[in-house]
């Protein structure tokens, strides 16, 4: 005989739905996260390539993706809804040659890949420049007016 708590599922049991009640306006945000951590989304995605995040400034942020052997010719970066998500272009498998010649031996990985980042409303992505394999892409928090501290009036 089943009870109501083997129904429960992963979301009845998370952190997020016990702050639910001492916030508003955050649902999308916690809906983010369930989607992230609570059905095993971040066991889905690879470590390929690997990245770091680093903080470069009071609100600024970069985003650096390890791309060893890739152009910007290969590499892809969209941002959509929140998501940012940095990929391979589709190339034609039958070339063999490039300007060099005919590759005998590939052992530099240039494997398909999709790496994706959730965003915050706040935060505006200002760029992507591939240098020296390394993929940087320049995010900022900017902080609106109606999120900055002021003092409300008692009528």
């Amino acid at each position: 005989m089943l009870t109501k708590e083997d129904n429960m599922t992963s979301k009845d049991l998370s952190i997020f739905n016990s702050l639910r009640p001492f916030s508003i306006g955050f649902d999308d945000m916690f809906d983010q996260f369930e989607n992230m951590l609570g059905n095993g989304g971040m066991s889905l995605q690879s470590n390929y390539p690997p990245y770091n995040i680093r903080k470069t400034g009071k609100d600024k942020y970069s985003i650096e993706v390890a791309l060893a052997g890739f152009t910007k010719k290969d590499v892809e970066v969209e941002f959509e809804d929140n998501m940012l998500t940095v990929r391979t272009k589709q190339t034609d498998k039958s070339e063999n040659k490039d300007q060099d010649g005919e590759i005998l031996h590939k052992g530099i990985s240039q494997r398909q890949f999709a790496r994706s980042f959730t965003i915050a409303d706040d935060v505006k992505v200002n760029g992507a420049e591939l240098k020296d394999g390394l993929l940087t892409i320049a995010c900022e928090r900017v902080m609106p007016d109606y999120k900055k501290k002021k003092l409300i009036e008692i009528k």
